[in-house]
Order: C-alpha cells, then structure tokens, then sequence
C-alpha cells in the first residue's frame, strides 16, 4: 500500500537550518509529483513546493523563496526540503504529499506529518 513517511522535524533557532526527508513506498515514485505541505496552527494548510519526478521544481510559495530547497533522490524513493535562514513563521506542521493512481483511481495520499518549531 502507498506509504508517506515524514521525518526530520524538530526545534531550530531563528537563522538555523533543517532537513526534512519523505520516505516512499508502495508505488512507482519515480512517476509523481511530490509534494510539501505546511499548516500552522490556526492556518489553512499550504502548499510550500513540488517537484515532478524527473526533478524539475515546479513551484515555491513566496515566502520560502531563496531559502528553501526542495528535492529528491528516486534511487532511494525519498524526497527532501533543505530549510535554510528559518523563522519563526516557518513553525507548522510539514506534510509530504502526491496525486497517484491506485488501480485506475486518482487519490490524494498524505504522511503523518513532521513538526518544525523555529524558536529562541
């Protein structure tokens, strides 16, 4: 079955870095996009980037612009989020993400989620 599986969240002081990593199973990575999601607390969940599966970075949200790097590895079926210069309204809950058909049908999968607090 498609798993999702986020990890690499934690606290990080304002200006610090951190890396999160999606590990993927149960379908064909290399054929998705993948996506990373953040919601925060009292916000609406919102899309922070997405990458094809090729590797070519389709999109980031302004506000992590320059500082956020998406990517991935289909060797390994993982996909990554380098966070660098983080603050403080970067602290949300981050989701891995993809569109992927199972038997003919098109769902939404979804991780656990991986808690990223940017805090003094």
């Amino acid at each position: 079955q498609v798993q999702l599986v986020e990890s690499g969240g934690g606290l990080v002081q304002p200006g610090g870095s951190l890396r999160l990593s999606c590990a993927a199973s149960g379908f064909s990575f290399r054929t998705y996009i993948m996506n990373w999601y953040r919601q925060a607390p009292g916000k609406e969940r919102e899309l922070v980037a997405n990458i094809t599966g090729r590797g070519t970075i389709l999109n980031y949200v302004d506000s992590v612009k320059g500082r956020f790097t998406i990517s991935r590895d289909n060797a390994k079926n993982t996909m990554y989020l380098q966070m660098n210069n983080v603050k403080p309204e970067d602290t949300a809950v981050y989701y891995c993400n993809s569109k992927i058909a199972v038997a003919g049908e098109w769902n939404d999968y979804w991780g656990q989620g991986t808690q990223v607090t940017v805090s003094s």
